[in-house]
């Protein structure tokens, strides 16, 4: 699978949204130390960033602006990699098309590596446009890692997120809090102890409110 494929698989805007939301806050709760999934509210004037680093070399961002979304992946092992020439270079036709409403992005100091925007993937979605876009790119075999760094944002189900938790954490997840998390039901201290018996509720609920879920302080039983 390639830009192509993802674009068709990609949720509307709301929904993607809601869905980085709930990554950042599971992430916050099993892994507070270092999460992989983050999200800033108000991280420009606003404008909303989902990000996702796995701390082996690979990457996504999408940018929530009103003018619409933009979102990049970079594999480091991908072939679509800059890195595969020097000086380094982008997949061809890689950035084309995107719109001038949202194509400051790549230049921002935040996505930038020793000054020069690593990407593999790009998509983007204009407000008001009906379906996600990605730039004039052609493959034949080679891949961009659309592949796999997307998974659990086009699909969302507590099935893709346990399994990538359990395999990342090396522990079990309990599925009805994910469950919960995703549904975007209120938090409770009994969801933030069926996936950590360490996690300080406080901490959580404070976090959990910036990413827009109600809380209900509960005792756990």
């Amino acid at each position: 699978m390639t830009v192509h494929a993802l674009v068709a698989l990609l949720p509307d805007p709301d929904v993607l949204r809601a869905r980085c939301r709930a990554l950042a806050l599971l992430d916050a709760i099993l892994g507070a130390d270092a999460p992989t999934h983050s999200f800033v509210s108000g991280w420009r004037e606003d404008v909303d960033l989902a990000f996702m680093d796995n701390g082996s070399g690979d990457q996504y961002a999408v940018v929530f602006d009103p003018a619409g979304v933009f979102l990049y992946g970079f594999d480091h092992e991908s072939d679509a990699t800059p890195w595969r020439e020097r000086p380094r270079a982008h997949w061809p036709g890689l950035l084309d098309g995107l719109p001038s409403s949202l194509a400051h992005y790549p230049a921002a100091p935040e996505f930038q590596f020793d000054g020069f925007f690593d990407a593999t993937v790009c998509v983007w979605r204009e407000k008001d446009a009906e379906a996600w876009q990605c730039g004039q790119v052609e493959f034949d075999d080679e891949s961009d890692g659309s592949d796999w760094l997307f998974d659990l944002l086009t699909d969302g189900s507590t099935d893709a997120y346990v399994s990538f938790a359990e395999d990342y954490f090396e522990r079990t997840i309990d599925r009805d809090a994910v469950t919960a998390v995703l549904a975007r039901a209120p938090l409770t201290r009994r969801t933030v102890t069926s996936l950590s018996s360490t996690a300080d509720f406080e901490t959580v609920a404070a976090q959990a409110r910036t990413l827009g879920y109600a809380v209900r302080d509960q005792p756990a039983l």
